[in-house]
């Protein structure tokens, strides 16, 4: 890793620096510190958070453990206990093993499946792949969030639904979201007309997803407010201000 300076023989990041070498956002960090996870050993006379070579390691423990399909908040009571490094690691270890195996026969499975797609001319690669990617290849940090009974309930729902009306909510998403931000931006007070609308369609749409299961909706909204990050930096999906601003034009709507 990179680093800014040293006290005495102790290397020190600067936030943004451990960021970019862990791969990480800094928004991520800064979460991890406001729940308690992830404290910077140091801040700048400036207020700028400096990190250690400690603070790593407990970042390194933080993340494995999250691989291992922990929430934030049972990491947090599970650090607590002063957890040793070589049981992170070992059990790490063990889970990347099996997320190899996994991996390989996954491989070997669509191989197979290949060669009979190349042999037979009335057989569809595609069609073999996209039956793959139904029945095997669910998202982890779904799979952390909802039961299978939940994954079979969606995956009916999506084909109770249909592609056509699936590809519209997210061409809908992709319009109001940015209109959320531009309201957000333009200091739009939530309860105005203009943003409790905003807020219908956005439960609306919310709604087409858990169908109104009670079960669906709090799985959903845990894991938003647990991934938030992920779901903002790979999935384009809303940020914590645009939920709270949502949040709050939605009550307004009584």
């Amino acid at each position: 890793m990179k680093w800014m300076g040293e006290r005495g023989t102790e290397r020190v990041w600067k936030v943004g620096e451990l960021a970019h070498e862990a791969g990480l956002t800094v928004r991520t960090l800064h979460h991890y510190d406001r729940i308690g996870l992830v404290h910077p050993a140091e801040r700048t006379g400036t207020g700028h958070r400096l990190y250690t070579a400690s603070d790593v390691e407990r970042l390194y423990q933080v993340l494995a453990l999250r691989q291992l399909g922990l929430g934030l908040d049972q990491i947090g009571e599970l650090l607590a206990g002063a957890v040793a490094m070589t049981q992170v690691l070992a059990a790490h270890r063990d889970y990347l093993a099996a997320q190899l195996a996994a991996t390989r026969d996954l491989h070997a499975l669509v191989a197979a499946l290949t060669a009979t797609a190349e042999n037979r001319a009335d057989a569809s690669t595609d069609h073999f792949l996209e039956l793959i990617r139904r029945t095997v290849m669910v998202d982890d940090t779904i799979k952390e969030y909802f039961t299978e009974e939940q994954l079979t309930q969606l995956a009916l729902r999506r084909e109770e639904l249909g592609e056509r009306r699936i590809q519209q909510a997210e061409a809908d998403w992709a319009v109001l979201i940015p209109q959320v931000d531009a309201a957000i931006a333009a200091g739009m007070d939530p309860t105005a007309p203009q943003a409790q609308e905003m807020a219908a369609r956005w439960m609306g749409l919310l709604e087409a997803f858990h169908g109104g299961d009670e079960g669906l909706r709090e799985s959903m909204y845990r894991m938003q407010a647990e991934e938030s990050d992920r779901i903002e930096s790979e999935f384009c999906g809303p940020s914590p201000a645009q939920i709270e601003f949502i949040t709050a034009a939605n009550a307004a709507r009584g």
